[in-house]
């Protein structure tokens, strides 16, 4: 081989490695014939009138049941909703106080505002990145909350849950839990949605279990509570025309309902294939200088987010690093509660020690998603060992 022949070759295999890109998220891995069952679905319910409400609504939420082991759930228009229709249900109103940590969506505490409550900011343990059960137990006392909205981030579960929810039972405190990213999540080996007095979760595209828009959900061991959210999703109807309570619009479209329920048959190797992927970062990448975070003890993650701590002083040229080479990544969240501008138009109160604000300054995501590919995985692995 001559030597301007190999140098071609070898200019054409450099080429070729940088301009090789990986997504944070890819939401177009489809399951060979998910398409075209989803099609033919939708073509029918168009043919049958079926557009709100419908056969289609009842099968999905029954689908919905068998995966999460839920005793009951009413589907809504998004994530967002089901978090007020649980605190309205609860019977939260202006004058209560819940608590919710500084860090997660702001979903989270903008749901409290919206049903005229005061969000109690409470900072994150920043081992767990999620609110320490003993220092919740002390913030119902110091500030007399009423009530808790407990976050599952990451695809994780708050690793004191179990404890939470026996706290606000015995003391009659409200709890509902936002888990917009736990949907597949167990709790030493049940469903951690499923053993819930009070879940939601969100089904944008983006989630574990997406919808082709938006879409949610509110898990309950309650009946009279699911029933409750049901009239309030829909006017707080007792009959067509007869409002039993002031609720909104919040039903959900066939559409969703089918792509929903379409993609609950493949929900548990889209699972699977994401878990691997965090655990592939896990093994080959975790550092002193790249800490990979996985769910404690007794926790079964779903594998939505990957998730990674550094040197925040570092962070900026790492993230610069990963564009150079079409990486996508995620710094999930970077800002907290507390900072939000728009909490400080609302009464609200506070007890922070800045753990939120170390994790989000430190915080990155590396691409995951379902049936990322082993070239993709090897691809952003060496790109952040060359970094380091």
């Amino acid at each position: 081989m001559s030597a301007p022949f190999f140098r071609s070759c070898m200019l054409l295999f450099s080429h070729s490695m940088t301009t090789q890109s990986v997504p944070f998220i890819d939401l177009k891995r489809f399951e060979d014939g998910f398409l075209d069952t989803v099609s033919e679905r939708v073509n029918l319910a168009i043919k049958e009138a079926h557009f709100v409400g419908g056969p289609e609504r009842g099968s999905c939420e029954e689908a919905l049941k068998n995966f999460s082991q839920a005793p009951f759930l009413t589907l809504c228009a998004n994530g967002t909703d089901a978090l007020q229709l649980a605190l309205r249900a609860s019977g939260i109103k202006a004058g209560h106080k819940i608590i919710v940590p500084n860090l997660t969506f702001w979903a989270s505490a903008e749901a409290i505002i919206n049903v005229g409550a005061t969000p109690v900011v409470l900072d994150i343990d920043k081992e767990s990145f999620h609110l320490n059960p003993q220092k919740c137990l002390e913030a119902f006392e110091k500030f007399q909350a009423d009530g808790i909205m407990l976050v599952h981030l990451f695809g994780w579960a708050n690793p004191g849950t179990e404890s939470i929810r026996k706290f606000c039972s015995d003391h009659n405190k409200v709890l509902v839990e936002d888990s917009a990213q736990a949907i597949g999540v167990e709790l030493n080996g049940k469903s951690l949605i499923g053993t819930s007095p009070l879940a939601t979760t969100s089904f944008y595209p983006a989630k574990v279990l997406g919808a082709s828009g938006d879409a949610g959900a509110v898990f309950s061991t309650n009946e009279e509570m699911t029933k409750l959210c049901y009239t309030l999703a829909d006017h707080g109807r007792s009959n067509h025309y007869q409002h039993g309570h002031v609720g909104w619009n919040s039903r959900v479209g066939i559409y969703e309902c089918i792509f929903l329920e379409e993609s609950i048959k493949h929900i548990q190797p889209r699972i699977e294939s994401r878990r691997s992927v965090c655990q592939r970062y896990k093994e080959e990448l975790n550092s002193e200088h790249f800490q990979i975070h996985n769910a404690e003890d007794g926790i079964t993650e779903n594998g939505y987010l990957s998730v990674a701590t550094m040197n925040p002083d570092h962070r900026e040229r790492f993230v610069a690093h990963l564009k150079e080479h079409n990486i996508g990544h995620g710094t999930v969240y970077p800002t907290p509660v507390a900072q939000q501008p728009g909490l400080q138009a609302f009464p609200h109160e506070t007890w922070l020690d800045g753990s939120a604000d170390q994790v989000t300054s430190s915080v990155v995501n590396l691409p995951c998603f379902a049936y990322m590919t082993e070239s993709e995985q090897s691809y952003v692995i060496e790109s952040v060992k060359k970094f380091f």
